[in-house]
């Protein structure tokens, strides 16, 4: 996929619609979307959660799973994806969270999280990068980056499972 207009056409033909759940991305995703026309029949939704308090009350994020590993972990980002899943009519749901400026080690590094239902129950898919540059210019790679990556991960949650692993269902 090498643009978001073909992520649409995308969604479109699998009868998808989408919620985003940006914490880095701050709307960028869902900006993204609305800027290409008839994004409407696929854009369901998208929450803006910045704060642990946001996480916690718009999409559910557990505080023991924030104070264990941090706000902005792949863990959090996994229980973003699959609250925005449960709180909308979405049929699929992507979630960001990460720091886009810091002074240490996590400069740059921000966690994805996809999930969907399939067969009843919800399967949560997840991975964390780290981009270059500015605050900015981590954002909009990031947000790009994670819309881009929808049908591979819809594919990953799709596949049936035959043994435990990582992407799980998500009770």
């Amino acid at each position: 996929m090498y643009s978001v207009e073909q992520l649409i056409n995308f969604l479109v033909a699998q009868k998808l619609t989408l919620a985003t759940a940006e914490s880095c991305t701050a709307g960028m995703q869902a900006s993204m979307l609305a800027d290409v026309p008839g994004c409407g029949s696929v854009l369901q939704t998208g929450y803006v959660v910045y704060s642990k308090e946001s996480k916690q009350m718009c999409l559910g994020v557990s505080l023991h799973t924030i104070e264990l590993f941090g706000l902005t972990s792949e863990e959090v980002a996994r229980e973003m994806a699959t609250g925005a899943l449960k709180r909308s009519k979405a049929k699929i749901a992507l979630a960001n969270t990460g720091l886009a400026e810091s002074d240490d080690a996590l400069n740059g590094v921000v966690c994805f999280a996809c999930a969907m239902k399939c067969q009843g129950q919800a399967v949560v898919v997840s991975e964390t990068l780290r981009f270059e540059g500015d605050r900015n210019d981590v954002r909009r790679a990031a947000a790009r980056y994670g819309l881009l990556r929808i049908p591979y991960w819809y594919e990953r949650l799709c596949q049936p499972r035959t043994t435990p692993e990582a992407d799980a269902p998500v009770h």
